[in-house]
């Protein structure tokens, strides 16, 4: 055993004196390096042979032995923190770990909190909680509360919260049949008043300006469509004027915005989660669900609505607000009914009721799809290119206006200043000409649209001349863009005269002018 210990010693002492060499000579390294004596010593002996070229390769060196100097004190100041940046006193350890435990137990806290509130949840739809149950992580033997004297509890087993499908809309359920009162409407405005009242509430009380102009078109497409689309370059008030127009009306427009990953409908109406039994709501649903109960006016805001395709997420909205029954209109959710569901959700189904106007806002740009006919057709697109002048006005209230009150406006207006039988003879002369000349034809959905926006635009203070001017600039010369034929150059000059001819030179300016704009920028 003694020569293996001798053995184990040599060897030992034969490596303790290898890295001892290795240390000794890193240190010589070290040292040979700073010399600064012998660096000095060789200049001497060598600088009166020195040319002037040597002269400036001796300063070289210098400074590359220098910047070596440097960047060896830098490596050992850095090797001494790496060396020294873990060692962690046994006092600081403890606090460490003492935080960690701390942490721990906030955690098992905002679990517990998380629980409490879940449970809360659950109790507001008629269900309440024993709370010595959190705990489990469970929720069981829950108990219904009557309300009334001498009610009586009744005891549920294992109610879990996973039958909760719909808790958003279930909590608007709670919120109508125990908080909400009728607000008192003023029903006694006229269209043109709430349009000039409008134009001064976002004036006085939120600094923005619009002509009064675009205060008759937008409340005029109102009353001939359920869409509205705003379009222009940005900074113009396409999404301020609409989110102006909730506040008006003292109920916040529902701002979604859309993402260029939107494909289905699902962004806007959400989906059943089958890992999770619930659904998800977005706040369109929840818009749609809350609007059944009330009488308001409600405006949902697609904004920058064309980043992704709109005939991709709002095909099915655009087609059930097509459907001439306003009963019939219905949004299928589930395919399955739940005792839990909503109380107003029928079949799995969902009423779209028809005090919801959806604003649109598109920005024209290279980021952006262009919006397919489907949409336009459907809609009443509105230019918004100029910011309006600021102008003095006095303070101007909100104002509650009711849905009831605003549609009978809408139809009393159809009633009152129907287009003229002269008119619409004109419009069937025109249609013609469109057809003859450039392949196209109002149709059906249009003509209905133009028969219902004139005599609401002439209900806000306008004229019929300049509904019709408007109403066929943003619904027929649109699609004159899409042509792409480059001999109707002259086809569009004659179109200009027959516009002279018919409604007078006086007339139709923004026709002319659209026009105009095609011929420069050689769409003709």
């Amino acid at each position: 055993m003694n020569a293996f210990f001798y053995y184990f010693y040599t060897m030992i002492e034969h490596i303790v004196e290898l890295l001892m060499a290795a240390v000794y000579a890193i240190w010589d390294l070290i040292v040979g390096i700073v010399d600064v004596p012998y660096y000095i010593s060789i200049f001497r002996t060598y600088r009166g042979e020195l040319t002037p070229a040597g002269w400036v390769c001796v300063v070289l060196v210098h400074l590359l032995i220098l910047a070596l100097i440097v960047l060896i004190i830098y490596l050992i100041y850095r090797g001494l923190r790496i060396a020294f940046r873990f060692k962690v006193p046994v006092v600081e350890y403890e606090k460490l770990k003492d935080e960690v435990v701390r942490l721990n137990r906030e955690v098992l806290k905002m679990t517990y909190e998380k629980d409490k509130i879940l449970a809360m949840k659950v109790s507001e739809m008629g269900v309440q909680v024993n709370p010595n149950l959190l705990e489990t992580g469970e929720i069981e033997n829950l108990e219904t509360e009557g309300e009334g004297e001498g009610e009586e509890t009744t005891a549920v087993s294992k109610v879990d919260v996973s039958e909760l499908r719909f808790p958003r809309l279930s909590g608007v359920d709670q919120y109508f049949k125990t908080e909400y009162k009728p607000p008192e409407y003023d029903n006694t405005v006229t269209l043109e008043e709430i349009c000039q009242r409008f134009r001064n509430f976002a004036a006085s009380r939120l600094g923005l300006y619009y002509d009064l102009e675009i205060m008759k078109r937008t409340f005029a497409a109102f009353g001939a469509a359920k869409m509205v689309i705003l379009q222009g370059i940005s900074g113009t008030g396409k999404t301020s004027l609409p989110y102006a127009l909730g506040q008006f009306l003292m109920y916040p427009a529902v701002i979604c915005s859309v993402q260029p990953s939107w494909r289905d409908r699902t962004e806007l109406v959400g989906y059943y989660n089958e890992f999770t039994k619930r659904y998800t709501e977005p706040d369109f649903l929840k818009t749609l669900y809350e609007a059944q109960y009330v009488d308001d006016v409600r405006v949902v805001i697609l904004d920058e609505m064309n980043i992704a395709r709109v005939e991709y997420y709002f095909a099915e909205m655009l087609s059930i607000l097509e459907l001439p029954r306003p009963e019939e209109r219905f949004i299928s959710l589930v395919s399955s009914t739940a005792d839990s569901d909503p109380e107003k959700m029928k079949d799995g189904k969902v009423w779209i009721p028809s005090n919801i106007w959806y604003v649109g806002t598109i920005n024209n740009d290279d980021s952006t799809f262009a919006v397919a006919d489907k949409v336009y057709d459907r809609a009443i697109p509105i230019d918004l290119d100029e910011k309006a002048e600021s102008f003095e006005v006095p303070d101007e209230p909100p104002l509650h206006l009711s849905y009831e009150h605003l549609v009978s406006l809408y139809d009393k207006a159809k009633e009152k200043y129907p287009i003229s039988p002269e008119m619409l003879v004109e419009l069937d002369k025109l249609d013609n000409y469109l057809i003859k000349h450039f392949r196209l034809t109002f149709g059906n959905r249009i003509l209905r649209q133009i028969k219902d926006y004139v005599p609401c635009y002439v209900a806000c203070g306008g004229t019929e001349i300049d509904g019709i001017d408007f109403i066929f600039a943003a619904k027929i010369l649109r699609k004159f863009e899409s042509l792409g034929m480059g001999f109707i150059r002259d086809e569009l000059d004659g179109l200009i005269k027959y516009l002279d001819h018919v409604f007078g030179e006086e007339n139709m300016q923004i026709s002319k002018a659209y026009l105009n704009r095609l011929k420069k920028a050689g769409v003709s």
